[in-house]
C-alpha cells in the first residue's frame, strides 16, 4: 500500500493574489468574472456560454480546469499555456500521464517527491543498521523502523494547521531543510542512540506535513479536474516504485559504505529536493491566517474537529483509510507466512514484492486507459472487491497462487484514483490543507494499527487464516462504509451513480460535504 497516499482552489494562482482574490467555489456569472479585480497586464474577457462546448469530465463547473493562460483565480499567469495552467481542460486518457509532464511546475515537485522520498527509504534502512551495529540489540533496531510511522498521528494532528497557515512552498521548502538538518545530526559520530531514535521521530513527525502541504498544492498547480488525479496518481506510483528500489539502493549502498556514509547520501537528497521545490515552483499565498491569535496545536485540531465532523468527508477519508488496514495483513505476515509453507528467502522476496507491482500495474491502467468517468464508476465496486482475493490464503495456498492473490490485491488499491478527485471536491479550501495532512497521517497510523493487529491475531491462529479473515472481516466493514459513502453523495448526484463529471449544462450544484 502507499506510504504517503502519500491529500487549495482550482488552478494555477499568481504569486500576487492575496486570498480575498479567489474564486468562490461556486459558478460564477460572466458579469461577475469580468468585473472582478485583475492581477494580469490585461483584463480577463468574459469567457463564452459553459453551454457552448462540451462539457468538462473531470468535475462539476466549479472545479474545471481553467482557460488556457488563465488559472482560475481570473488572472492570466503571462507565461505559456503548457507550463502555466493545466489548459483547455482535463485532458482524457490515453494522454493524461502526458499532459500532466507538461506542467512545468509539477515536473519540479515530481523529481523534488522522488528524491526526498529515497532519501527517507535509505536512510531508514542505514538508520536501523547503524542502531544494530552501535547496540546489537534486535528490539532497538526494529523500534527503530517503527518509529517511521508513529509519530504520524502525532504530527498529522497538532501539526496540520501549518498546510493552511502558511504559503505552501515556504513550508515544502522548510520540511526538506529541517529533515536534512536531522539527517545531518545523526551522521555524527557522538550522536546517542537516544539521540537518533529522537531524531527519527522528527523526520517521521515532519512527513504528514510536508505529504499534506504538497497535496493540497496540486490544486494549484493542477487544477481540481483530471489533471490533479492524475498527478496524485503518479506520486502514488513513484512511492511504490521508490520503496521497491529504495531498499534495494539502499542494500547496495550499505554493502560499499558504512551506515553514516549511506545516511550522509541522503542529507544531499534532501536539499536538492528543497532546491527544486524553491527554485521550481511558484510562490503562492497562504489558504488561511492565523484565526483569533489560536496556537497552532489548538488550529490544527480545530480543523480535524471540522474535517471530520462533516458527515461526507469522514466517509470519504475511511474509505482512504479503512482498505489498508486490512489489505497488511500478508504484508506484515509474510516471513510467518512463507515459514508456515516451508519456502526460503527468494520466495519471500517474491511475496513482498507482488502487491506493490499489482498496485503500479493497475494504477497506470487506470489512470492511462480509462476516462474520469469511468474511473469514477468504479470506485465503490473497486474499493470492496479489492480485499476479496486474500480469500484465496484459506486455502493455504503455496508461493504462485499466494503472489497472483497479493497482485490482484494490490490491483484493487486503484480505487483511490477517483476518490481523490470526489475528496477534493467536498473538502472546502480553506480546510484542505489540514484535511490533507490529517488524510496521510490516519492512512499510516492505520497501516501500523493494522500490522500489530494482524501479528497479534497469528500468534493465535494460523497466518493463512488470520490472512483469509482479514479479507472477510475487511469486505464487510467496506460494505458498511460504502452505504455510508452512498447516503452522504451529494444531492444532485443519483446514489446509485455517484460520479464526478457534469452531466447536464443546467445542473451547476457543487458536490460538497
Amino acid at each position: 500500500m502507499p506510504r504517503d497516499t502519500e491529500p487549495p482552489t482550482g488552478g494555477a494562482r499568481d504569486a500576487t493574489d492575496t486570498p480575498g482574490d479567489r474564486t468562490p467555489r461556486g459558478p460564477t456569472p460572466p458579469t461577475a468574472r469580468s468585473t472582478g479585480p485583475a492581477a494580469g497586464p490585461a483584463p480577463l474577457p468574459a469567457p463564452p456560454p459553459e453551454r457552448d462546448g462540451p462539457p468538462d469530465p473531470s468535475g462539476p463547473p466549479a472545479l474545471r480546469a481553467p482557460a488556457k493562460g488563465v488559472p482560475a483565480g481570473g488572472a492570466p499567469t503571462g507565461g505559456t499555456p503548457a507550463e502555466d495552467a493545466p489548459a483547455g481542460g482535463a485532458p482524457t486518457a490515453p494522454g493524461g500521464y502526458r499532459a500532466v509532464f507538461a506542467v512545468r511546475e509539477f515536473r519540479a515537485v515530481f523529481a523534488a517527491h522522488l528524491l526526498s522520498l529515497l532519501g527517507v527509504v535509505v536512510s531508514e534502512l542505514a538508520l536501523t543498521v547503524l542502531v544494530y551495529d552501535l547496540t546489537a540489540s534486535p528490539l532497538l533496531s526494529a523500534l527503530t523502523f517503527a518509529l517511521g510511522m508513529l509519530p504520524y498521528l502525532v504530527g498529522g494532528t497538532l501539526f496540520a494547521g501549518i498546510a493552511d497557515r502558511y504559503p505552501a512552498r515556504r513550508v515544502l521548502v522548510t520540511c526538506d531543510l529541517i529533515c536534512a538538518g536531522c539527517v545531518a545530526v545523526m551522521v555524527l559520530p557522538g550522536t546517542p542512540v537516544a539521540g537518533l531514535l529522537v531524531l527519527r521521530c522528527l523526520v517521521a513527525a515532519v512527513s504528514p506535513v510536508f505529504t499534506g502541504t504538497r497535496m493540497a498544492a496540486l490544486t494549484d498547480i493542477l487544477g481540481e479536474g483530471d489533471l490533479f488525479v492524475l498527478g496524485r496518481s503518479l506520486l502514488r506510483i513513484i512511492s511504490q516504485s521508490a520503496l521497491l528500489a529504495g531498499f534495494g539502493v539502499g542494500g547496495l549502498l550499505l554493502a560499499v559504505v558504512s551506515p553514516r556514509g549511506a545516511i550522509t547520501i541522503t542529507v544531499a537528497t534532501f536539499l536538492c529536493s528543497a532546491a527544486l521545490l524553491r527554485f521550481g515552483t511558484r510562490a503562492r499565498p497562504a489558504r488561511t491566517t492565523a484565526g483569533g491569535g489560536g496556537t497552532l496545536p489548538a488550529e490544527s485540531v480545530a480543523g480535524a474537529r471540522l474535517v471530520l465532523g462533516d458527515r461526507r468527508i469522514r466517509a470519504l477519508m475511511l474509505l482512504f483509510w479503512l482498505p489498508p488496514v486490512f489489505v497488511v495483513a500478508p504484508e506484515a505476515l509474510a516471513a510467518p507466512y512463507a515459514d508456515e509453507i516451508g519456502v526460503g528467502s527468494a520466495a519471500l522476496g517474491l511475496l513482498m514484492c507482488a502487491m506493490p507491482v499489482g498496485s503500479i500495474a493497475a494504477e497506470l491502467y487506470v489512470g492511462a486507459a480509462l476516462s474520469p468517468r469511468t474511473r469514477s464508476l468504479v470506485v465503490l465496486p473497486l474499493a470492496v472487491a479489492g480485499l476479496l482475493p486474500l480469500l484465496l490464503y484459506g486455502l493455504r495456498p503455496g508461493v504462485a497462487l499466494a503472489a497472483v492473490a497479493l497482485v490482484l490485491a494490490g490491483a484493487g488499491s486503484a480505487y483511490v484514483i477517483g476518490l481523490d478527485q470526489w475528496f477534493v471536491a467536498a473538502v472546502p479550501d480553506e480546510l484542505r490543507g489540514r484535511a490533507m495532512t490529517l488524510l496521510t497521517a490516519g492512512l499510516m497510523t492505520l497501516q501500523g494499527v493494522g500490522m500489530a493487529l494482524a501479528g497479534l491475531a497469528a500468534e493465535f491462529f494460523p497466518v493463512h487464516r488470520v490472512v483469509a479473515g482479514a479479507g472477510v472481516v475487511g469486505t464487510l466493514c467496506l460494505l458498511l462504509l460504502v452505504a455510508e459513502v452512498r447516503r452522504t453523495a451529494p444531492a444532485s448526484v443519483p446514489v446509485h451513480r455517484i460520479r464526478t463529471e457534469v452531466r447536464d449544462g443546467e445542473d451547476r450544484q457543487v458536490p460538497h460535504g
